[in-house]
């Protein structure tokens, strides 16, 4: 590939002071990277190995609630769930089974193996590791796909922003347990935008609040989305969403957006 093709850089920290700006997220919106070594995760400036047995909503909330940059292998990972999701570990028979899952989250056999089939994951065998970072210092530049976690009212005008130009309806899943398969499993397959309701574990172990939803998607549609919701914030509809009264009368404010239509 020569100069002139090489795809344009992007500028991560601005991405996020824009971000920001347009939704006032809480959250530190963060990179994630799988690598085919470890000797290559290992050289990402300021890495952090853990020296405990972790979930991967774990090592994910280090970076989006702490600010750190941490690097994994599938031996720092408990059980095969979270390795089999960022492709550590083999989607064999024995883990699309789920036998560890019937009588806990489901019913039956039956039921836990359709579970485990409906999870989108990376394919086994082409990476050894992964890390996390805040996508604004710019250690994993680029990263495979930010992760943005937001309330239901930032989420839709990000949604927004994804789809101002170049429409295009999503259809997204909800696995229930392991939801990391509907973001960053999702996401890192398949390269599309993917929305979820973070799960039991992903609340508990990760500390995900209550109120929050998580966007993952590639640094190429985040800048989409923001270009989008840019534009959206000139035409007025922006966030925070303020309500216009539940008994006022509606033609006033729907004139404001739509009067020279």
């Amino acid at each position: 590939m020569d100069a002139a093709a090489a795809p344009e850089r992007i500028d991560l920290a601005g991405l996020v002071a824009d971000l920001n700006a347009l939704l006032r997220l809480k959250t530190t919106v963060i990179g994630m990277k799988l690598f085919r070594t470890v000797a290559e995760m290992e050289a990402v400036p300021k890495i952090r190995r853990p020296n405990a047995i972790h979930t991967t909503d774990q090592i994910v909330s280090m970076a989006s609630r702490l600010g750190w940059t941490v690097g994994i292998t599938a031996a720092d990972l408990v059980g095969e769930q979270c390795r089999a999701v960022i492709g550590l570990a083999p989607q064999d028979e024995q883990w699309l089974a789920g036998r560890s899952y019937v009588g806990v989250w489901h019913a039956t056999p039956e039921d836990a193996s359709a579970r485990q089939q409906a999870l989108d994951v990376v394919p086994f065998g082409h990476h050894q590791a992964m890390a996390v970072s805040p996508l604004a210092s710019g250690r994993l530049d680029p990263p495979d796909i930010c992760l943005v976690y937001a309330t239901p009212g930032q989420m839709i005008i990000l949604i927004n922003g994804l789809q101002y130009a170049g429409y295009k309806k999503f259809e997204w899943s909800v696995v229930g347990e392991t939801a990391c398969a509907d973001s960053w499993g999702r996401a890192l397959k398949t390269g599309e935008p993917s929305l979820s309701l973070p799960c039991f574990a992903e609340r508990r172990y990760g500390g995900v609040p209550d109120e929050e939803m998580l966007m993952a998607l590639s640094p190429a549609h985040l800048a989409k989305a923001i270009d989008g919701m840019k534009q959206l914030a000139k035409n007025g509809l922006r966030y925070p969403i303020a309500p216009y009264g539940i008994q006022a009368d509606v033609r006033a404010g729907m004139g404001v957006s739509y009067g020279n239509k």
